[in-house]
């Protein structure tokens, strides 16, 4: 699209665009300051603010110094920087000349972040030199965050780079909980099909409520879908508190919030919530940990909104979503129907389709989807069946209304006594005792019947945690007997990735430095 032709939008409203208007991310990005202007793109959480014309302008800036630092087309840059507003300038830059973003989660230690490195080979890491992440590998050239342009001189202008919609644009690495992480690729047809997925997540002119790190999927694969719908970004409070989110959400008139269970569940507890406190807000999103129907119930009638559930993953941002009409049991049991675009097979180990009830790998296929893993053709050409689905690690069921119910993944399933459980499922029952705010369970070997499951539990009050015969009586009341829990631990909370998943890797690791005793007991850590 032309400069003359964005222009023209600006007499009728801009939002949205018409992602199949544009022929790269370099013209969505030109197209976009011109039709939004001032309008919010990101609000940090000490109220630093930038525009959209003012981000792309710094984008430009940042391409030409990109440029001359000799980064181009097809070049990865990576981003060791804090999620905000340098973050967004950096990405949108290196895309204008068709170099290729990944980013490092600040929370990364130093195996991993060398891992990803060599993994990337990028020719250029920009790096916070103040945050004390870990160092860069030497041989890689770093360029200091202070030394980024901060102000785009006017009348800037980024030489022409051939760009096309099948140019890689990010790369987002896997949390590495089973391994070093692996580099899934996105190019512009992929932003553009997530644009066209989000459904009720998106809307003109939406201020959205973000705590995701930004080298997560969450932000890297939504470039397009916020610059198509104008949507600004304003960062969660840190530290977390609810007094803090009704601040946030009611001064900056969030129209769509995220939080776990317990954080709306908080929410809700806070003197003066209401609809009439919160009028912009017209979406809640539930992330991490199944919704109780009654959060879902108490949401509505407190705060006169819907909650929604959506259900991604690195190598396909977009899959499943439930919608604001769906009955709260659905958001609790399930993670909705497949979004705009996409396919979900649940099947056998062979491929074949299970029938509707049965367990089975989760399959998918889609513009959501990668493109491969970055620099690694083998894995890439396994990660896929032969009518080119993605074969994943979740195991899960559709219900009879085509709702897709997960149960856990392939590496998680632990066999007690000849039994196949699925700690996932187990998971979704504990969390509705009232004594529990949040649970992992995980397989441990057992002489004789092979694995038992362990519960890690987090109370909803610490001096009156659960029992193991309390959790034990609730299973049995709602599940087969072998899926009850033989152990539980205590914690104050629950281990996570530097994705924020939880770490079911540290919770083997603790087993194994803890073996059970031979009675199942209760320990508290």
């Amino acid at each position: 699209m032309t400069e003359a032709a964005a222009a023209q939008r600006l007499s009728s409203p801009a939002a949205p665009l018409d992602a199949d208007d544009f022929a790269n991310t370099r013209d969505l990005l030109e197209t976009a300051a011109l039709a939004y202007g001032d309008r919010d793109a990101y609000v940090e959480a000490d109220g630093s603010r930038i525009g959209f014309a003012d981000w792309v302008a710094r984008a430009r800036a940042v391409a030409v110094d990109l440029l001359a630092r000799g980064v181009g087309k097809g070049d990865v840059v990576a981003l060791m920087l804090p999620a905000g507003i340098d973050y967004a300038v950096c990405y949108a830059g290196a895309a204008m000349i068709g170099a290729i973003t990944t980013g490092l989660n600040p929370r990364l230690g130093p195996l991993e972040v060398s891992g990803v490195l060599a993994k990337a080979a990028p020719a250029l890491v920009i790096r916070d030199e103040d945050l004390g992440l870990p160092p860069v590998p030497a041989g890689l050239d770093v360029l200091p965050r202070s030394a980024l342009p901060t102000i785009a001189p006017s009348g800037i202008a980024v030489p022409y780079v051939p760009l096309g919609r099948s140019d890689p644009v990010a790369i987002i690495f896997t949390s590495g909980t089973t391994g070093l992480p692996k580099g899934a690729w996105f190019d512009a047809d992929n932003l553009a099909a997530f644009s066209r997925s989000a459904g009720v997540m998106s809307a003109p002119f939406d201020r959205r409520l973000t705590a995701t790190p930004f080298p997560h999927a969450g932000y890297m694969a939504k470039l397009w879908d916020q610059l198509v719908w104008g949507i600004a970004l304003v960062a969660s409070p840190v530290p977390w508190s609810a007094t803090r989110m009704y601040e946030v959400l009611r001064s900056q008139r969030i129209t769509v919030g995220g939080g776990v269970p317990t954080q709306w569940a908080k929410l809700l507890d806070e003197p003066g919530v209401s609809r009439e406190s919160l009028p912009h807000l017209r979406v809640g999103v539930v992330a991490t940990a199944p919704a109780p129907p009654e959060l879902v119930e108490r949401t509505a009638a407190r705060l006169g909104v819907p909650l929604v559930v959506r259900y991604a993953m690195t190598e396909s941002p977009s899959i499943c979503g439930t919608e604001p009409g769906d009955p709260p049991e659905v958001l609790f049991r399930t993670v909705g129907r497949p979004q705009h675009g996409m396919s979900v097979r649940v099947t056998d180990d062979a491929g074949r389709p299970v029938p509707t009830g049965e367990i089975g790998r989760v399959r998918l296929a889609g513009d959501c989807v990668m493109r491969g893993y970055w620099r690694e053709p083998e894995l890439s050409t396994a990660a896929y069946d032969e009518d080119g689905f993605f074969v994943s690690g979740d195991l899960g069921r559709f219900t009879a209304e085509g709702n897709l119910q997960l149960v856990g993944r392939t590496d998680d399933l632990y066999i007690r006594g000849g039994f196949n459980v699925h700690p996932l499922e187990v998971e979704h029952v504990l969390t509705e005792h009232p004594r529990v705010r949040e649970v992992a369970v995980v397989g441990e070997p057992t002489p004789v019947i092979g694995e038992t499951g362990v519960a890690f539990v987090v109370p909803t009050h610490a001096d009156s945690p659960p029992s193991l015969d309390d959790l034990r009586r609730w299973s049995l009341d709602r599940l087969a007997d072998y899926k009850a829990p033989d152990r539980l631990v205590l914690l104050d909370e629950l281990p996570t990735t530097a994705m924020q998943k939880t770490d079911r890797g540290r919770l083997r690791a603790y087993l194994e430095a803890h073996p059970a005793p031979a009675r199942s007991t209760t320990t508290k850590e």
